[in-house]
């Protein structure tokens, strides 16, 4: 039985929500599931904006024939080739092979290699291929592309509605967790229970390419925009500005909040007192903290974090005369997600030779714009009185940061 929801009179939300998937993409946990987006726009043409994931075709497929009504489907634009939102592509040829597929040179490049169909023989020339800024009158609406490359696979584009304002805005904009009914942001508290989801699915899809998200916030700026319609998450229709504001401070690697996140990385729990020690006596100074064990906690959540506050400390056993795995590990997520624009620094441990905190430094000499602090805790085993100086120095120098504004 289909499950619709109107985004407007003649546009229609067609997708579906997946709450048994564990991992997404196989690496990120979605312990809230999520939602795989669809829309289909019911002008004097049809217009169907992108498909959905094999494990929601069937769902998928039905709330596409009610809507339809016996209808021909006209158009398929095809924003993002990623199997989540196009692994029905084959599917809906199949039931309408008359439809057209809409997409750019790039994405008829993956459709050709992720399906075992050929769209350019004589056979099937129903592919209209369309470049930065083309139009597609569809009646009433006239659609205009905006190739998206990078935000996050090289042949994104987006679909702006000229006559409704509509952004169809593929990956960006988006969050993890299923829709549970609400079709839009303002239905639900989104600050308060979708917010981190939405922080956590940026930094961790499209975080290493903020470059390319400024380039399409940039090409956005010139569209009045009254919905904006994703592929994962809620639509918005309003006091989307707060998004906006927040996609640009990410986009720039800017923090959203003074704060310190700690991740350390313990074996018998001395190095994680250190940290413990270190996290009160921020709090003492009115500094807000938040911890993560870099061995049970996901990166995503840990990353996610580091783009939200100001200052990161890491702290790390030696381990083979190297960073414990765990941490290095998490710092390889995080330095491939580009994070710059941020304070760190760095807590050691090692009973006879201490060499994570350097190692730990090594690995953000490939980030731009990053202050290391100069005072170093390091430890050998347990944390004695004169490493409580030098949590304080430490302590003192953020404390200090805070002060100035920085």
């Amino acid at each position: 039985m289909h499950c619709t929801k109107k985004v407007k009179d003649d546009l229609i939300w067609v997708g579906a929500n997946d709450r048994r998937l564990a991992m997404f993409e196989g690496i990120y946990s979605v312990p809230d599931g999520v939602s795989y987006n669809s829309y289909l726009l019911t002008d004097e043409k049809t217009v169907l904006f992108d498909t959905v994931d094999k494990a929601v075709i069937e769902r998928f497929i039905e709330n596409v024939t009610h809507t339809l009504n016996g209808r021909k489907l006209d158009y398929l634009v095809v924003q993002h080739m990623e199997p989540d939102h196009c692994a029905a592509l084959q599917e809906i040829i199949a039931r309408y092979p008359a439809v057209e597929i809409v997409c750019n040179a790039k994405s008829l490049e993956l459709i050709k290699q992720f399906n075992n169909f050929s769209l350019d023989t004589e056979e099937r020339l129903n592919v209209k291929i369309v470049k930065e800024g083309d139009t597609l009158k569809t009646g009433r609406h006239n659609l205009r592309f905006l190739m998206a490359p990078m935000v996050h696979w090289p042949e994104v584009m987006v679909a702006y509605d000229e006559t409704d304002k509509i952004l169809f805005s593929a990956d960006a904009f988006g969050t993890f967790g299923a829709l549970n009914g609400a079709m839009f942001a303002d239905e639900v508290d989104f600050k308060k229970d979708y917010m981190d989801e939405t922080r956590r699915y940026y930094s961790n899809i499209v975080g290493k390419y903020g470059v390319q998200v400024g380039a399409l916030l940039g090409k956005l700026s010139a569209f009045p925009i009254e919905l904006i319609c994703p592929l994962h998450g809620f639509v918005w229709r309003r006091d989307f500005g707060d998004i906006i504001e927040k996609y640009k401070l990410w986009s720039q690697y800017l923090p959203e909040e003074k704060g310190v996140m700690i991740a350390y990385a313990s074996v018998y729990g001395n190095t994680e007192n250190a940290a413990e020690i270190f996290a009160c006596r921020l709090r003492d100074k009115g500094i807000k903290t938040v911890m993560f064990d870099v061995s049970v906690t996901p990166a995503s959540e840990i990353i996610a974090a580091a783009f939200k506050l100001s200052h990161l400390v890491f702290a790390s056993t030696t381990y083979n005369a190297g960073i414990f795995v765990a941490m290095e590990d998490f710092l390889n997520d995080l330095v491939a997600k580009n994070i710059q624009n941020r304070t760190i620094g760095f807590i050691e441990n090692g009973s006879w030779a201490a060499t994570s905190g350097e190692l730990m430094r090594k690995k953000f000499d490939k980030c731009k714009k990053i202050d290391v602090l100069e005072q170093v805790i390091s430890i050998k085993s347990g944390v004695k009185e004169v490493q409580l100086a030098e949590i304080d120095a430490m302590v003192t120098a953020i404390a200090r940061d805070f002060n100035e504004g920085r």
